[in-house]
């Protein structure tokens, strides 16, 4: 099978495009782009700088791999890069990196909604969704299987923690700690993302275990070193109370406190 490269479609010499790609009329493929097989380019995308993985799926007025928006930007060489079987719907905007030889990355099997935006240097694991309009700023880094709502807005360097969900219009300063439910402004924890360690395959008793630690962390009056203690003294542990564990030991910028409103009962 060969390419599907629509003669209207502008690619830049510099292109490598593999066997089975279809690039629609009106796309444009800038320098220093590697599109792998079985993408598809809509209409009017356009892409520099970057490399795409196979199977995905560019609509219609995405950006991929432009100069990031970033002052400290000296047009050294960067790059974005997009994994494997993503969905990058219409108007969104990747931004490549900031600093020589860095790369702005979405994992596999990504969908990134309408207008959302992933700026210079962040990085996203393997299965993150990206409701419409999210915004992410620069170095923001999300971990696998986490859910951003539509409108949220993640400070820059934030990080994300696996199976976590933010809330829509929610926005946050600090880091949202893997397995969390979050809303509002600033985003606090509501309580266990219960339904998607379901949907992940966690069996009761892992799910049981990290809602104690959540318990302690964030629903049982003690300070975060004083809940640490108690969950290494009194719970199970497992891999997922560990990462939660060292994700909060690991933060920079701090962990975000509770929320007014909580359901952290849940089953």
């Amino acid at each position: 099978m060969t390419s599907n490269i629509h003669p209207n479609a502008i690619v830049d010499p510099s292109a490598q495009i593999a066997e089975g790609v279809k690039i629609a009329p009106f796309a444009i493929i800038g320098p220093n782009v590697i599109i792998h097989e079985g993408a598809e380019i809509a209409p009017h995308a356009y892409l520099e700088y970057c490399e795409i993985g196979k199977n995905s799926i560019i609509s219609s007025g995405a950006i991929i791999g432009t100069a990031p928006q970033d002052l400290g930007y000296k047009g050294e060489p960067t790059r974005v890069i997009i994994g494997e079987n993503c969905q990058i719907r219409e108007h969104v905007t990747v931004n490549r990196a900031s600093g020589e030889g860095n790369i702005t990355r979405v994992g596999n099997n990504c969908m990134l909604m309408t207008g959302s935006h992933v700026a210079h240097n962040c990085q996203l694991a393997d299965n993150v969704i990206l409701a419409n309009l999210a915004t992410l700023g620069g170095y923001v880094s999300i971990e696998q299987f986490a859910f951003i709502g539509g409108m949220v807005v993640l400070h820059q360097h934030v990080r994300v923690g696996e199976m976590a969900i933010i809330g829509g219009f929610s926005g946050a300063r600090q880091d949202i700690p893997p397995y969390a439910k979050t809303d509002g402004r600033p985003a606090g924890i509501i309580g266990l993302n219960t339904i998607g360690l379901k949907r992940r395959g966690l069996p009761p008793e892992e799910r049981k275990e990290l809602k104690s630690a959540f318990h302690y962390i964030w629903f049982s009056g003690l300070n975060t070193r004083q809940g640490i203690e108690k969950i290494r003294r009194e719970v199970q542990q497992n891999k997922y109370v560990e990462h939660l564990i060292e994700f909060i030991e690991s933060s920079k910028r701090g962990v975000t406190k509770i929320s007014g409103k909580q359901d952290h009962i849940e089953d």
